[in-house]
């Protein structure tokens, strides 16, 4: 077959890149286009994302884009971070650049939530894991501000909706990216109106749903001549960058644990039901959706989000380091000088990372880390061992043991993290593809434009397009089970969070 070329826009936390995947029909390569900064603007008391510009930046990345491979371009799929949005009024007008997901508006939300709907009715309901974040928590904050925003919208958008939007005018949301708004009902794949107007929230401004795959539309007019393009069709990936990360998982069976490695660990399993229980309530899992028809029972954990707060931390210090240097220094150090919980909510959003983990550290009762390295080993081990807890309950849901671990993402370029997640679950770990999420983003345009036909035909293309390297259990295993008896005391400290 004649090289098919895919443009893929990845927005993540931290960074956003836009890449060429091109397919020959029987390997998949990828070629950067554009790489580009992201992060939150706190304008007065307000955490936002920058839409204008990562649109713009976005532009750019489709004119370069054109310019080296021409204008044969298949299509155009974006994915990004899940929960946040965007609200347009009359005239589609933006309502102000959309909030982000770490604002503290949303603190304390959750409870104010359960006292109209309560908890275990509404996970009965979306079977979405809890997490002050989610978009139908960050919609009741508004509402408890009093927000013209809610009065005056007349659409919402999520974040790779907006941008769609902003590309074709056409106003769709994605499945994949729907179902983290925990406003989802997962057995009809559909928006729960009734459960908006119980929490006096309006569902006017919802648009259609459509399927992982689905051609959104084509350019705009104006956007195609600036590009230099036109006719070019945008294509839903799995727009939730985690589904479409997954997408890209090089599993060979249906009996493995994933985890997307970044900002968050993304944890679990592949079903092909949502697996609503009490066993997954008291887990406080999440049921999202996944490509073709799947669901991703799966836990959001903390993740590297741990170790680049620390970075920003000590550049504040004046000690700028790599985060090569950082795990090169982390291996160094000694070993289990102390565990912390990964998602204990004095890390969501601090002013200092370095002084909450020592903070956290004394408060229950153990030395604080005194180097950098140690500091670092500690947020590292501490994810391992939460790997762990969390891996022992998908093998409750699933009903067999899990003997692979597939870790994707730019988290596989942690070669200690991906060893120590080989240690503290004595299971091996295959690591790889690194751009997982954006090689999903175009395995699904592919599919989308007919030349996949399956997501199992998509994985086997990715185990022979990219390098794969296996971790295998090391170390003591009794020195690992002692200090997972120890993290499970934490956890029973802290509440079980």
């Amino acid at each position: 077959m004649a090289e098919k070329r895919y443009l893929a826009f990845d927005l993540g936390a931290e960074s956003g890149r836009g890449l060429v995947g091109l397919f020959d029909g029987e390997r998949l390569r990828l070629e950067e286009v554009n790489r580009f900064s992201n992060g939150s603007v706190r304008l007065l008391d307000t955490l936002h994302w920058d839409v204008l510009r990562l649109f713009s930046e976005l532009k750019r990345g489709l004119a370069q884009a054109v310019a080296i491979h021409g204008k044969d371009l298949s299509s155009l799929g974006i994915d990004t971070w899940g929960v946040d949005f965007g609200l347009l009024g009359r005239g589609d007008v933006l309502l102000g650049n959309p909030r982000h997901y770490r604002d503290h508006a949303n603190d304390g939300i959750m409870e104010v939530a359960f006292q109209t709907v309560p908890r275990g009715e509404l996970f009965a309901r979306t079977g979405i894991q809890f997490m002050q974040f989610n978009t139908l928590f960050q919609l009741l904050a508004l509402k408890r501000m009093q927000s013209p925003l809610l009065e005056n919208a007349t659409s919402l958008l999520m974040m790779p909706d907006l941008l769609n939007f902003f590309f074709t005018g056409v106003k769709a949301t994605e499945y994949s990216i729907a179902s983290t708004t925990q406003m989802i009902d997962p057995y009809q794949r559909q928006w729960d109106t009734e459960l908006l107007s119980r929490f006096g929230l309006p569902s006017h401004f919802l648009t259609p749903i459509v399927d992982t795959g689905a051609t959104i539309g084509t350019l705009r007019v104006d956007i195609a001549e600036e590009a230099g393009c036109e006719g070019l069709k945008v294509i839903a990936p799995a727009e939730h960058d985690t589904g479409s990360a997954i997408v890209a998982v090089p599993a060979t069976t249906e009996d493995y644990a994933y985890i997307s490695c970044g900002t968050w660990s993304l944890m679990g399993i592949e079903t092909k039901e949502p697996r609503i229980s009490a066993a997954t309530a008291a887990a406080n899992v999440t049921n999202e959706g996944g490509a073709c028809g799947t669901v991703r029972l799966l836990k959001n954990i903390m993740g590297l989000w741990l170790v680049q707060e620390c970075r920003r931390s000590w550049a504040r210090r004046g000690k700028e380091y790599s985060y090569a240097e950082l795990t090169a220094q982390a291996g160094e150090a000694s070993a289990f000088s102390a565990i912390i919980e990964p998602d204990a909510t004095p890390f969501l959003s601090p002013t200092d990372m370095v002084s909450e983990v020592a903070r956290f550290c004394i408060e229950t009762g153990q030395n604080a880390p005194e180097t950098v390295g140690e500091t670092v080993r500690v947020c590292l081990e501490s994810l391992a061992l939460k790997y762990r807890w969390v891996l022992e309950r998908m093998e409750e849901f699933r009903g067999k043991r899990i003997e692979v671990i597939h870790i994707v993402g730019g988290g596989t370029q942690n070669h200690l993290l991906c060893q120590l997640a080989a240690d503290a679950t004595r299971r091996t770990v295959i690591a790889g593809p690194i751009e997982a999420t954006a090689i999903g983003n175009v395995l699904m345009q592919a599919f989308g434009c007919g030349d996949i036909g399956s997501l199992e035909q998509a994985r086997e293309l990715v185990r022979r397009s990219f390098e794969l390297i296996t971790y295998t259990p090391q170390g003591d295993a009794g020195r690992w089970e002692a200090q997972y008896i120890k993290y499970l005391s934490l956890r029973e400290q802290l509440g079980n969070p």
